[in-house]
């Protein structure tokens, strides 16, 4: 039987990547988007043409609003029988320095960043005896650097829920964290931006989504691990060469 996966923000970028690279292993997967309509049916004609046999939905929700939060689990549950993984990749990235930091601004962030994943986690061990759950997180967590303060912030939360839902739900469900590096640009930048950052990291290259899905697959495979954080950031959890 296919197992299934509900992959947040899965219309485009590292959410599209995972979730391709999913069903090319047979899993069904439940496309979470919010305002991405159009790349959403796309990817899922896409995924049907591809693999005709397995099963994929969309399944619209502001991770900003919790009612909507609340909803989704029970929404995916009852469209496509059961949920296998869940994994937390929707995320909004915005500069801003703690003293420059709105309120609204750093409620919007902690709320999709932080506090979606913190309810799906919960339903999906309230509603499933297992199954595995992934956090996308961040490098960023490892420094103090201030100028993604509210970003940095809910990542760094992220991380601890991971660990603390990891004890409280094992050995049933494990979960576990990637931190990808220098993935993909951010959509108004060039691979340009991503090289010129590259060069003061260990591996002094972007990484591209490979590391990530590799990631993701030894996850899979790994059915003794849990509570851990994959760094696959080309070594710039480690800081930046002098």
């Amino acid at each position: 039987m296919a197992r299934t996966a509900l992959i947040t923000g899965a219309a485009k970028r590292i959410g599209k990547a995972i979730a391709w690279h999913l069903a090319s292993q047979g899993w069904n997967i439940a496309i979470h988007y919010k305002t991405s309509e159009t790349e959403a049916n796309r990817f899922l004609s896409e995924l049907a043409g591809s693999h005709p046999d397995q099963k994929f939905e969309l399944f619209k929700a502001d991770l900003n609003q919790p009612d909507e939060v609340e909803k989704l689990i029970p929404k995916v549950l009852q469209a496509m029988g059961t949920i296998d993984m869940l994994v937390n990749n929707a995320s909004v990235f915005e500069p801003a320095n703690l003293s420059q930091t709105p309120i609204e601004f750093f409620d919007r962030l902690m709320n999709i960043n932080f506090r979606a994943p913190f309810i799906l986690t919960r339903n999906f061990a309230l509603t499933f005896r297992s199954g595995v759950i992934v956090n996308i997180i961040d490098s960023r967590i490892v420094t103090n650097q201030s100028n993604f303060a509210a970003y940095s912030l809910s990542k760094k939360a992220l991380w601890e829920m991971t660990k603390m839902a990891a004890l409280e739900f094992g050995p049933g469900i494990r979960v576990n964290a990637i931190a990808p590096g220098l993935a993909l640009p951010p959509e108004d930048k060039g691979d340009d931006y991503l090289w010129k950052l590259a060069g003061n990291i260990a591996m002094k290259r972007p990484g591209g989504l490979y590391p990530i899905l590799k990631s993701l697959d030894y996850i899979l495979d790994n059915d003794y691990l849990t509570g851990q954080l994959l760094f696959c950031d080309g070594g710039e959890n480690l800081g930046l060469k002098i």
